[in-house]
């Protein structure tokens, strides 16, 4: 949705100002008296300069409004299980694997190497979560499982050497 938006938006920008381009290189050749044109245009800078403000205000607002920055309102009143990761190379130390579905899950992740990602996948590997894993700091998560399976954890963030095989499960359960 929000790619949508963005590639619509930026392709009318692209359109408007190729029209502006267009319309200055054709009244160049007409000659004026350049003093009021400057002072016609600073108020045509003054407002594009306002309507673009807004816009990006508009922009920002929209696409930030669902980031998860502190702990979700839909898992407010839920009890929520507290599990710890720690990513090492090249492996996830989990302390909890499997829950049931409807659990609301709070991962706390860190490591004590190099930056790792935690990534986690539905069955049919949709992602649902990810975070990274950084030394001497924790991220945390909320995942409330809705449907039972083999969920898969992978790490997204070059880590080194086996990367590729840095990957563990958690199990859901009905």
């Amino acid at each position: 949705m929000i790619q949508n938006v963005v590639w619509y938006s930026t392709f009318i920008f692209i359109l408007l100002i190729a029209a502006i381009f267009l319309w200055v290189a054709m009244s160049a050749k007409q000659e004026k008296e350049y003093t009021p044109i400057v002072k016609k245009w600073y108020k045509v800078r003054s407002v594009y300069g306002i309507v673009l403000v807004v816009l990006m205000v508009v922009v920002t607002i929209y696409t930030l409004r669902e980031l998860p920055f502190n702990k979700p309102a839909h898992v407010a009143g839920a009890d929520v299980i507290d599990v710890n990761v720690e990513a090492f190379q090249f492996g996830f130390d989990i302390e909890q694997r499997e829950f049931k579905v409807g659990d609301t899950v709070k991962f706390n992740v860190t490591t004590d190497d190099v930056t790792h990602g935690f990534g986690l996948y539905q069955p049919n590997m949709d992602m649902i979560a990810q975070t990274q894993a950084m030394p001497e700091y924790t991220n945390s998560i909320y995942v409330t499982f809705e449907e039972p399976g083999l969920y898969k954890v992978l790490c997204l963030e070059y880590c080194g050497l086996a990367h590729h095989q840095m990957a563990d499960e958690i199990t859901v359960v009905k």
